[in-house]
Order: C-alpha cells, then sequence, then structure tokens
C-alpha cells in the first residue's frame, strides 16, 4: 500500500495513493483531527493497519468512530486469497447528536416505554452477537470486535466499550453497544426484538446518560429515526469541540462485567 507524507501547513499526514489518511500508532490522533479540521479534509475516513490495542483507544479518544473492513490483499498462501481486516477511522461530515433537554418522545411510545426497564452494561456479549445477526459483519469484524473485548478487560484505558439493554418482564427485547469516554457515550450498533423496543431502548438510554452527567449522546451518522428522538445534526468543528470537552469530564464509575 503506497504512502506519501505530505506537509499540509500544519501536523505532517501521510496519504495512500487513493488520498486517504494514513495513521498508524506512531501518530498524534488529536494532531490529525486538528489538521484535517484545518485543511477542510472531504473524505471522512482515514485508514490504518495498525491494531494496537492502545493505538485503538487513542482513535476513539481523538472522537473517531472506529470502523472496520475485510478486504482482498491480492496474494495467495497455500492456493488461498489472503485477506486482512483493516481499520477505517470515521471523524463524519456530519454528526448526529442528542442533547437531553431535547429527547422528543412521541405520545404513541410514551406508554411503551413504561414497559422496559434498561440495563447498563449487561450482556454485553449477547448484545454484540444480536446486532450482528440483525445487521450483519460488514463494518464490525472479528478483529475490531475482539479488539473491543479486549479493552473491556485492560484496565486503566481512556475509553470502554459498554452495552444498553432493554428487557420486558426479564427478557432482553432490545440493546445496542458503543464506546464510553469520559462523559460522552458514541452509539456503534443495535438491535431490537419487537415493534418499539429500539424506540424505548435508546429513550430510556438517553434518560440514564442524562442522570448520570453526561454531555450528549452521540449517535454517529444521522438517520431519520435520531432527528425524531430530537437529535441535530453538527459539522466536524463543533463536534471535535465538544467532544474534548466532555471526554475530560470523570463520570460514574464504569459498572463491573
Amino acid at each position: 500500500m503506497t504512502r506519501e507524507t505530505k506537509q499540509t501547513g500544519g501536523y505532517p499526514l501521510r496519504f495512500t495513493e487513493s488520498g486517504m489518511i494514513f495513521m498508524d500508532g506512531r501518530d498524534n490522533c488529536d494532531a490529525v483531527v486538528d489538521e484535517m479540521l484545518r485543511m477542510n479534509y472531504s473524505e471522512e475516513f482515514c485508514l490504518s493497519l495498525d491494531w494496537n490495542l492502545d493505538f485503538v483507544a487513542e482513535l476513539m479518544y481523538s472522537g473517531f468512530l472506529v470502523m472496520s473492513e475485510t478486504i482482498d490483499t491480492g496474494e495467495e498462501r497455500d492456493g488461498k486469497p489472503v485477506f486482512v481486516d483493516i481499520l477505517l477511522p470515521k471523524l463524519h461530515l456530519t454528526r448526529s447528536l442528542l442533547w437531553f433537554r431535547e429527547l422528543h418522545i412521541k405520545k404513541s411510545v410514551q406508554n411503551i416505554v413504561k414497559r422496559y426497564e434498561l440495563a447498563y452494561d449487561k450482556d454485553y456479549e449477547t448484545i454484540v452477537e444480536k446486532c450482528l445477526f440483525t445487521h450483519g459483519d460488514g463494518w464490525l469484524t472479528s478483529t475490531l470486535l475482539s479488539s473491543m473485548a479486549e479493552m473491556r478487560r485492560t484496565p486503566n484505558l481512556a475509553v470502554r466499550p459498554v452495552s444498553f439493554a432493554a428487557y420486558r418482564n426479564g427478557e432482553l427485547k432490545a440493546g445496542e453497544f458503543g464506546v464510553r469516554c469520559g462523559n460522552v457515550y458514541t452509539s456503534y450498533s443495535g438491535f431490537r426484538e419487537e415493534s418499539n423496543a429500539g424506540t424505548a431502548q435508546m429513550i430510556l438510554m438517553a434518560r440514564y446518560l442524562n442522570d448520570h452527567g453526561f454531555g450528549f449522546l452521540d449517535f454517529g451518522m444521522p438517520l431519520d429515526y435520531k432527528t425524531d428522538l430530537g437529535a441535530r445534526n453538527v459539522y466536524p468543528e463543533e463536534f471535535v469541540a465538544l467532544f474534548r470537552r466532555w471526554r475530560q469530564k470523570p463520570g460514574a464509575p464504569f459498572s463491573p462485567d
């Protein structure tokens, strides 16, 4: 993979021949973000082959939503094609954020929400499996999920993958997982097993985050159902400033697995 170093006027960036920023553990991720904003980087994705746990955690701490993809290297080993999982750190050109005071609950779901109970960071592995079953593993590669699982077992990291689960009559009906960084939670993927359960889970989650001193809910990519809940779309400069402010706050202690 060809890489070219370019001095863009600030932090020196490396690019693939296709024009994507290339990153690894030698980079200061915050500095890369600053340079992306300064140069008005027109892409949402960067690229990396570095799966060092501290580096992946630093990407998350810098505000990237870390995605992954399995690619064909074009090589063969023992007559079989060789595939590799690459990192695709994403800094959205438009980010969907929910301020809790703006949470909108439709009258039609107000009573439905009361049927469910929320649990923080319970049944993480089961929730991940159900998300994969629902959405497939297109960007949630096994290497990325293994890295996130290792983060949960590693003390003193600045970030932690966590989950939220909605139960009805003791049965898991909806849930999601994402990454907590200080007092910011970034949503990665979710599932539901019955109508309105997903909406109820997100409403209960927003209330939980508000009650525990979080600044806002980072929904990631804008979608209509997020807007319906009251989320607003912000540009990268505003997102990065907000994220850096709230990632510093201590927040409530992480719950045990």
